[in-house]
Formats: structure tokens, sequence, C-alpha cells
């Protein structure tokens, strides 16, 4: 196993090409859409046409109507969120033979992905047994995740953006679990997330019923960092779906099995069916498109 650089990144914050070495490969990095204020002509795009013939591979599991543009490319392999419930799980041995050298993986930074990347140095094997499906129960949140799983997202979620967590994550996904003293910076960084679990129950006790069957909370105004994804999770289990707002951004939620797209909700081009964030100054329209009443609507998106 040769060495890789790592870059990580977001659907809509994705490096330069300049900024990357040698041949890529983009690992659970959705296409771009314009549901955050950005779009894929401006973020996306570009880094395809900068990269060239450097981009080796683009390996991606997100719904998005761009894919079509690339089925005769055999260097994208795209699904969506229902065919692939995690990205691991498409990176095979296959893939990465086809890719040939790979110099530097950008990588999304959630468990998924830093599993993506850790896949593919170990040439398309599993980090561990069972990692795979570990990352479709996260990703999907879906099932019951095994221990180290657990672990790694408990971190991630406590430091959303710390990337030397990210490195020593993939670092320790990409060894086998080869080095136990790894496991500290992580353990360490998860027990950050109890005070923030503990703030989001508080914020939780705010969450306003909405028909039809919608339950929103504001959490602008808290008393300290909390955890989004456990927000939303226990709006799920009051509501078929979830909002929270938060400053200028409102994110949708509703289970991976519920049946609801709020892509086609909403027209947008791509992202996941069943969570998704937008403008704040959408809030309105989108609960509209998810028929609620327009006098609540109103209200609702109401400027604090």
């Amino acid at each position: 196993m040769h060495g890789f650089d790592l870059a990580f990144a977001s659907p809509r914050k994705l490096p330069r090409a300049r900024e990357l070495r040698g041949n890529v490969a983009v690992l659970d990095i959705a296409f771009a859409s314009e549901a955050g204020g950005k779009s894929f002509e401006t973020v996306t795009l570009p880094l395809i046409q900068e990269l060239g013939p450097r981009l080796a591979a683009w390996v991606d599991h997100h719904d998005s109507v761009h894919h079509a543009r690339f089925a005769g490319d055999p260097r994208f392999v795209l699904s969506t969120k229902a065919e692939h419930g995690a990205c691991p799980e498409m990176i095979t041995p296959e893939v990465v033979a086809r890719a040939g050298r790979v110099d530097t993986l950008v990588c999304h930074v959630d468990f998924d992905g830093l599993a993506s990347g850790a896949k593919w140095m170990r040439g398309g094997v599993e980090p561990y047994p069972g990692c795979d499906d570990d990352a479709r129960a996260i990703d999907t949140r879906i099932g019951v995740p095994g221990p180290v799983a657990t672990r790694m997202d408990r971190a991630l979620r406590a430091r959303p953006r710390d990337q030397a967590l990210f490195g020593i994550i993939v670092r320790h996904l990409a060894s086998g679990l080869a080095d136990p003293s790894l496991w500290a910076p992580i353990d360490q960084a998860g027990g950050e997330l109890a005070a923030l679990e503990v703030e989001t129950r508080r914020i939780a006790l705010r969450y306003e019923r909405v028909e039809p069957g919608l339950v929103l909370v504001d959490a602008s105004q808290r008393g300290g960092p909390y955890d989004k994804t456990l927000l939303l999770l226990i709006g799920q289990e009051r509501a078929p779906i979830s909002i929270v707002v938060d400053g200028d951004s409102v994110t949708f939620a509703a289970r991976f099995d519920s049946g609801v797209n709020f892509l086609e909700a909403f027209k947008i081009s791509g992202g996941m069916p069943t969570r998704i964030s937008l403008q704040r100054s959408k809030l309105k329209e989108a609960l509209a498109a998810l028929g609620v009443k327009p006098a609540d609507a109103s209200r609702l998106a109401a400027p604090p």
C-alpha cells in the first residue's frame, strides 16, 4: 500500500484541483445541488473539469439528476441512496484496480466517507469484518452499528470539523485497527458527545407538532453546542418528518425507509432523499410543499 494524501470535503465545500497531488479519487462526495445556495455547475463541475485526466475515480451513492452526464465514463461509479445505503460497499477491489494509481483521496467527513477512504487504501478490502454493514447502518440510521463504528461515529459527531480526528480514523481503519493507541484520541473526542446530548435533549423539549405529520424546533437559541443528528432522530420518534431550524439554515429529515423524498417535494436536483438542508429563506415554501397550511407555514417561517 503506497502512501496516499488525504483531503476532507463536503459537497458544498470542495478543494481546488491545484491543492490535490497527482491522480485523485473522490469518495462519498455528493454532486452539489441548489439546496444550500450552491449548484453542481458552480461547485462540482469545476473540480471535475480542473482535474481533467487526473480524476481517477468518483464514487458516490447520493441521488443527482446530473449522474446521467457521466453514464458512459467508467471513472464515475454513481448510484442512488436507495441502491446503496452507504458508499464503502461500492468500493470493490475491481473499482480500485480499474482506477489505477491514485495519489490523493478526497473523502466526505462522516464515518461512511472515512471508511470509504480506508477501504480504498486497502485495495477494496473492508477494514474489519462488517465495516460495510456498519457504514450502512450509520448512514441510513437503520439498524445498530457494531462497537467499532459506534465509537468512531460518536467521535465524529462530537467534533464534526476536526481534520486531525478525520485523519486518525482513516489511519486506524486503513491499518485494520492494528494500533490500539489510536483509540485514545478517538474515545476522547467521543466522550465530549455526552454534553452535546444533554443540550440536544433540552432543545428537543421545544419541538412543536405541525400537521400533517411534522415536528419543528428552532435551535438557534441554545445553551451550547448540540448534536443535530440526535435532535432530528428524536423528532422522528414523534412524527414522520422532523425539522430543525438553526440560524440561516433549516434541515428536514425522515426515516430512510419512510418513502419520503424531499428532493422531489422541493424540486432539488440531488442529495439525500430523506435528509436535506435549505436556506431559512425557503422554509415557508418548503412547508407548503409538505402540505402545511398557509397560516402555519407563514407563522413558522416568520423571522424571530
